[in-house]
């Protein structure tokens, strides 16, 4: 099966070309934020050094988050356009996942982290079985690293953007609850089309294809639990309270 994948979750962007397990042709680049320039001409010169077009793939594959609000949405409309054009199935492939493929076949655990706002990071928690197949451990998650220690309940490996960013700020937390992680090697780090053309393939084999309704996936929090965290809550008889002294402050 030929597939071609593509990564834009983050400003690290990444296209490959693969056949089954083979890599035809890759590129991986620093877009900072220049996906919808730098995207489709990555993978015109991808497409060209292995000599094929879209017309000889069997399938694409999308990274479709958590990540970066812009990118995702370069990367999906770009493959949803391709998939108008060609008719081709498109697998969606959260990003998470997608990294945890870039460890195929450990033994530990693995919690891939990305960026989110400032001070929070996204995170899951997967588990390759001896049956070579991925198991989700934890559900795609966001919030601040102190939710990250809470959430981890034994060994395990840690890795990406979010952590290379709040690794100080977690392993003393993590240390506090007897967890013990150790770092995936840094070539691991980054969000892979590799892995999300891997991982689209097992998606396209069984049939999973996106529909029509296909979304980035954001995972964010609501705006009212950013400012519950900001303000505390604000339940009626609060509001009435701080409602009663501004009438009062006017009255005095």
């Amino acid at each position: 099966m030929k597939v071609l994948a593509v990564d834009t979750a983050t400003a690290w962007q990444s296209v490959a070309v693969l056949d089954g397990t083979e890599v035809l042709a890759r590129a991986d680049e620093d877009a900072d934020g220049a996906h919808a320039k730098r995207l489709v001409p990555a993978i015109d010169r991808v497409l060209a050094s292995c000599g094929m077009a879209l017309a000889d793939l069997d399938g694409l594959a999308v990274s479709i988050g958590p990540g970066s609000f812009t990118g995702l949405r370069v990367g999906l409309a770009t493959m949803l356009g391709f998939r108008m054009a060609t008719e081709l199935p498109l697998a969606a492939v959260p990003t998470l996942e997608s990294m945890a493929w870039n460890l195929r076949g450990t033994e530990l655990p693995l919690c891939p982290m990305l960026k989110a706002r400032t001070g929070e990071v996204y995170w899951s928690l997967y588990q390759w079985r001896d049956d070579g197949t991925l198991q989700s451990l934890q559900e795609e998650r966001v919030g601040a690293v102190e939710a990250v220690a809470q959430s981890l309940r034994g060994p395990a490996i840690v890795f990406g953007e979010g952590w290379r960013l709040h690794g100080k700020e977690l392993r003393p937390l993590l240390a506090e609850n007897a967890i013990d992680v150790r770092e995936a090697p840094p070539a691991a780090w980054y969000p892979s089309a590799v892995s999300v053309g891997l991982a689209g393939m097992v998606q396209l084999r069984r049939g999973d294809v996106a529909g029509r309704g296909v979304a980035p996936r954001y995972v964010q929090r609501a705006e009212a639990d950013v400012v519950w965290d900001r303000r505390g809550p604000a339940s009626p008889m609060a509001k009435a309270s701080r409602q009663a002294a501004r009438r009062k402050a006017r009255v005095t």
